[in-house]
């Protein structure tokens, strides 16, 4: 874990990277969204978290599926790697 709050959310739907979402995505995208917003609440680290994709091998995307780190519970530094 890369924080002491750290929850990957995965979409069920095969989408291999943010590059390759279309337009016919975009209400799973939203509620992909508005879902990390409600586990960070449950989490307790609402008003205070970070969500991260990455988006490509250069970027250090490493599992060819789209996915969403949300990350909280302590401080968060700037840039962020």
């Amino acid at each position: 874990p890369q924080a002491p709050v750290h929850v990957l959310v995965v979409p069920k739907k095969h989408i291999a990277s943010l590059d390759e979402a279309t337009e016919g995505d975009a209400e799973l995208m939203g509620r992909i969204l508005l879902s990390i917003k409600r586990l960070a609440g449950e989490q307790g680290v609402a008003g205070g978290y970070r969500v991260v994709n990455n988006c490509g091998a250069s970027a250090g995307q490493s599992v060819f599926h789209v996915h969403f780190h949300l990350l909280g519970g302590r401080a968060m530094g700037w840039p962020p790697g």
